[in-house]
Formats: structure tokens, C-alpha cells, sequence
């Protein structure tokens, strides 16, 4: 077979210098005059080992991390050029080879415990295939889904199926995705609409700007088999506009769905209509929530409505409309393709399939990563992710974004289903997960949510615009040391009034990390509030820098210092100025003799 470089340019794999080498390998192609063909695809979901490249042949399939330009020659020369992989940088290699099946079978590698947790439904053909060929997606059965509901299934045996397989919407909320349909199929109306959520808006997630850049066929033939089940003919993709990528490759492939015979006015032959369209929105929070996202969709301020009536009765445009996530629709077409039975093989009892996650923060194998539901926490952090990176205990991960909350350690062990997340006060949400250490301070933590909540509150209501505001403004207090008695009970009964009277999902949940944060790390509260001090020693207003006696005086840390806070000559202990110190703690980072003191 024709030897084949496949590069890794998702946002990720390009933010880390993808670009550059895939320049450098197309340039040796050329250079050598070797039979080679150079690819594409979208993220691999190792993000921690981008530039990744991977090169297929008659041996199998190795897949390659951390390429830089010079690595790129080196493996060019070894693998390509003399048949020899370079070992040093394989993270997964495997014996069978690239011949359009949907689950390789890795087995070598550095990073197979990465992989071997996980179990990709929605992500099958994520890093398999180049995004922009349909050619690709038709090879690992993309629209086989399709086909069979349109030629051998009622819509109502669709909606029948799409229950059964107890999939449940993706996007936080977490209600049953057949049930949705089944209440818009049952409203009449000479116009329907579907609509993906693609506007993802929590700080650190990343799954569906992933899969709608890895495989954006996935996605289009969900919203497809759903138009077909509720009487819909037109769907709308709402996507933010910092998405660009995805959004271009989503126009690709529409355009070529559209001239396949899978969009438009005679899907398959069949005589079904369905046509869709995208929307770019601007990237506001709030318009996550449904009802927002429709008034956006319609020109006017994203704002959540007044429910009743639901988006099933009287949505976009005043007709039945239905309403789900990217992750949601991406499982649409592996369900029906497959059956429910198969779907309902991965979960647990009240939560069936799979969960896609973005791993962030302080984890050493941060990513995107699908398992089936029914893992714990632990094994999500430590088998797959590699624990900290930075090697420190593990303290709390925050899950559900914004809307979501803080799981302590010594609840490592919590199942994750959207039942048990619910109990510990997090939720399952998106699927963002944020990784923190020992060094964290959760009340800056909540502070930080609750600030990114505060400042996206679309302003309609009065309990989540002003409620959120008083809570920011005594966290802001308590991490400066202004904290007094009685503010912790102040967050709590602001908390309750907020979660009882906002009008939007995202308003009712916003206090949920400072809630979850006061019940687990109470202590953190009260040393801030009556000790005036921070015990991990981030809060800069309740800390200073000073220099030990084991300063050598090499100077770095005064040269380095960007306030030039830092004095004192070469060899002889240096001092700082508390008046000029900002606290940035670069002279801590970069001392080599561990000489400057954090109090």
C-alpha cells in the first residue's frame, strides 16, 4: 500500500504548530520524490501530545507525539525514508491498518492507558478520518444510519428506537432525548424546526468544537434522522463564531452532503426535504440555554423566555422546534445504525452509553475523551488522565462548568452517572472537567465562576443579574481578607434565592460551584474569613514574597522581576520592595535555589 502521513489539525493540533509541520512534511515529500500521501484529520484526542502525526503502511499503523519541525525530519528519515519507526516518540502504534474500520486495535505505545478506558461511539471516526471528505465518513458507515430510518423506519419507530436507547441529552441537562422528540413529532404545524447547540460555553470544555471539527458528517446526520422524526424540514446549527474551523468544515460538509442526495429536497431518492442552515452566533453564554439561542436565531437579543410554552409547542419562529447538543445528535446515527440493544450495552441502569469529556486543568493527560458511563471519577483522573501533572495530590475537579460543582478528593470514587454526579452537587453538564491540586484555593475558585456567571447574566432577571453580583461582590471581599462573620451564611441564603427564582437553567444553577465549595472545603472559608489568610497562598491580597538565606544572589530573579521590585548585588542576598511587588511569582518559578518564600 501507498504509505500514508496523516497530521493532526484541530484546533489543538494547529494551536500547537501543526501547521508548520505539515509544511515541513510536504516540502520532504516533494524533496524525496517518494510515494507518499499526506492527510488530514481533526484532534486525536491526545491534545497533551499535539503536533501529532500519524503514518500508516504495510506494518500497521504508528501514531506520533510531540513533533516539532525537526522531529518531523527525524521520523520523515527513520519511518518513511528507511522503514524504521522512531520509537521515542510513538504513543500508539497498532498492526492492522487504515482501511476505513472504525476502531483501530492499539497495541504498543506510550499511552495506551489513554486509550484503554475508553470506548468511542460519538468519536469513532474522530482522528480516523479527514474531516473534509465525505468519501472518508461514507468508508466508516456515516449515513448508514440515515438510510435505514428513512427506507426501512416509521418516524415513529425512530422516536421508538432513539427511547429505547435511553440516550439522554448531552448538554447538561440530561432529559431524554426520545422523550423531547416525541413531544415535538406530536405538535402539528405546516413548519418544524431542529436545531443543534453548538454555542459551548464553559470555561475549559472543548467536546463539541472537537467533534464538529473531527467529524462534522456525524453531527449533520443526526439532525437529519431527527427532522425525519418530529416533520421537520429545516435544522439550523447554532455554532459561536470563535469557532471558526468547525464552522468551515461544517459548510464543507453540508455542501457535500447536499450534493450526495443526503440533504435537500429528495434525501436518498426518498422524497424527504431537509435543508440546513448554520448560525454564527457571538459567543454569549446565555445563549447556551434554548430559548435564548432561538431569540438569537431570530434576530433579536439572546434572552431565555418565559416557560410555557416549551420550544416543542411554540419554538423557532412561533412553530415546534427541538432543541439538543452536538454530542447528542453525534450518537444519533451509531444508534440507529446499530440498534438500541448495543447502545444500551455501555452505562448503567438510568444512564445509558457513553459520555464524551474534555480533560483540563492540572491533569497530565489533559484531552478529549469518550468512556462509557458507569467509570468513577478516579478512573477518569488517574487511569486515563495520569493524575496531576503537576505530581501534587489531588484536591477537587470541577465538573458541569459554571453550572456545575466541585468533587472533593475523598469523593474519587463517585460513579459518574447523571443521578450520583447530582448528589454530590456537580453535575454531568457538557462534560468539562477541571483538574485541581493541593495548590488550588476554592474559594478563588468559585469566585472565578461565579464572576464568568455574573458577567454573562443576560440581565432579564433580577435574582441572577443582582443576586449573582452581591454573592461576587463578598467572595471578592473573602479573598482579599475583608471577609467578615456571617458571609458564608450570606453566599448560602442568596444561593437558595437564586437557584428557587432565576429564570433560566443557567441562572437557577450559578450558584452551584460556590454551594459545592462551602460543603466540601468549609475550612478554606473560615481560615479566609478568620484567620485573614489563604492556606494554599494564592490569594495574592493575603500573601507577600520574601528572599531566605539561601539566596546565592545570582541576580535572575531582579532581572527577571518585571516591577523591578527585586534589589541587590551578585553573590549577597537580595531583598524585595513589598510597595513594588505585584505578586506575579515569576521570581519564585524561576529561582533554581528555592530561595523565595511564599507567607
Amino acid at each position: 500500500m501507498t504509505k500514508k502521513i496523516i497530521i493532526g489539525l484541530g484546533s489543538c493540533g494547529i494551536a500547537s504548530g501543526g501547521m508548520k509541520v505539515k509544511d515541513v512534511l510536504e516540502a520532504l515529500v516533494k524533496e524525496k520524490k517518494v510515494d507518499v500521501s499526506l492527510g488530514e484529520t481533526g484532534c486525536m484526542g491526545m491534545c497533551y501530545k499535539e503536533p501529532m502525526i500519524e503514518i500508516a503502511d504495510d506494518n500497521g499503523r504508528t501514531i506520533y507525539g510531540d513533533v516539532d519541525e525537526k522531529t518531523a525530519q527525524k521520523i520523515f528519515e527513520s519511518h518513511i525514508i528507511n522503514g524504521k519507526p522512531l520509537m521515542e516518540f510513538v504513543v500508539l502504534s497498532s498492526n492492522s491498518k487504515a482501511d476505513g474500520s472504525s476502531e483501530a486495535e492499539w497495541t504498543g505505545g506510550s499511552e495506551l492507558n489513554f486509550i484503554s478506558r475508553q470506548k468511542r461511539i460519538v468519536l469513532e471516526r474522530c482522528g480516523e478520518m479527514n474531516p473534509e471528505s465525505i468519501d472518508d465518513a461514507l468508508k466508516m458507515d456515516a449515513y448508514k444510519g440515515l438510510e435505514k430510518a428513512v427506507k426501512s423506519m416509521t418516524p415513529e419507530q425512530v422516536i421508538e428506537e432513539v427511547l429505547k436507547s435511553g440516550v439522554k441529552g448531552r448538554g447538561g441537562a440530561g432529559f431524554p432525548t426520545g422523550m423531547k422528540w416525541k413531544f415535538a413529532a406530536g405538535n402539528s404545524a405546516d413548519q418544524k424546526y431542529i436545531i443543534c447547540n453548538a454555542d459551548e460555553g464553559d470555561p475549559g470544555a472543548f467536546m463539541d468544537r472537537s467533534i464538529l471539527e473531527g467529524d462534522p458528517h456525524s453531527v449533520i446526520e443526526g439532525l437529519i434522522i431527527g427532522g425525519y422524526a418530529i416533520g421537520a424540514t429545516k435544522g439550523y446549527i447554532y455554532a459561536r463564531a470563535e469557532y471558526p474551523i468547525a464552522i468551515r468544515r461544517l459548510k464543507i460538509a453540508i455542501k457535500q452532503a447536499e450534493e450526495r442526495g443526503y440533504l435537500g429536497d429528495n434525501i436518498l431518492g426518498t422524497g424527504l426535504k431537509f435543508h440546513l442552515y448554520i448560525k454564527e452566533g457571538a459567543g454569549a453564554f446565555v445563549c447556551g440555554e434554548e430559548t435564548a439561542l432561538i431569540e438569537s436565531i431570530e434576530g433579536h437579543r439572546g434572552m431565555p423566555r418565559i416557560r410555557p410554552p416549551f420550544p416543542a409547542a411554540r419554538g423557532l419562529f412561533d412553530k415546534p422546534s427541538n432543541i439538543n447538543n452536538v454530542e447528542t445528535f453525534a450518537n444519533i446515527g451509531w444508534i440507529i445504525r446499530k440498534g438500541a440493544d448495543v447502545f444500551t450495552a455501555f452505562g448503567t441502569e438510568q444512564s445509558k452509553g457513553t459520555k464524551v469529556f474534555a480533560l483540563a486543568g492540572k491533569v497530565k493527560r489533559g484531552g478529549l475523551v469518550e468512556i462509557p458511563i458507569g467509570l468513577t471519577v478516579k478512573d477518569v483522573i488517574f487511569d486515563i488522565g495520569g493524575g496531576t501533572k503537576s505530581g501534587k495530590p489531588f484536591k477537587a475537579v470541577q465538573m458541569g462548568g459554571p453550572s456545575g460543582g466541585c468533587i472533593p478528593a475523598d469523593k474519587v470514587d463517585t460513579i459518574i452517572d447523571y443521578a450520583t454526579l447530582a448528589e454530590t452537587g456537580a453535575i454531568m453538564g457538557s462534560g468539562g472537567m477541571i483538574v485541581m491540586d493541593e495548590d488550588n484555593c476554592m474559594v478563588d475558585i468559585a469566585r472565578y465562576f461565579l464572576n464568568f456567571t455574573q458577567s454573562e447574566s443576560c440581565g432579564k432577571c433580577t435574582f441572577c443579574k443582582i443576586g449573582t453580583r452581591r454573592m461576587l461582590e463578598i467572595l471578592e471581599r473573602i479573598t482579599k481578607g475583608e471577609g467578615e462573620e456571617g458571609d458564608i451564611e450570606k453566599l448560602e441564603t442568596l444561593a437558595q434565592q437564586i437557584r428557587i427564582n432565576a429564570l433560566c437553567g443557567l441562572g437557577q444553577t450559578a450558584p452551584n460551584p460556590v454551594l459545592t465549595t462551602i460543603r466540601y472545603f468549609k475550612d478554606e472559608y473560615t481560615a479566609h474569613i478568620k484567620e485573614k489568610k489563604c492556606p494554599t497562598k494564592q490569594c495574592k491580597a493575603l500573601i507577600k514574597f520574601d528572599v531566605s538565606d539561601k539566596c546565592s544572589g545570582c541576580t535572575l530573579c531582579a532581572k527577571k522581576c518585571p516591577v523591578n521590585a527585586i534589589s541587590g548585588k551578585v553573590k549577597e542576598l537580595h531583598k524585595i520592595d513589598q510597595n513594588k511587588c505585584t505578586k506575579c511569582g515569576i521570581c519564585k518559578s524561576i529561582c533554581k535555589f528555592d530561595a523565595i518564600l511564599v507567607n
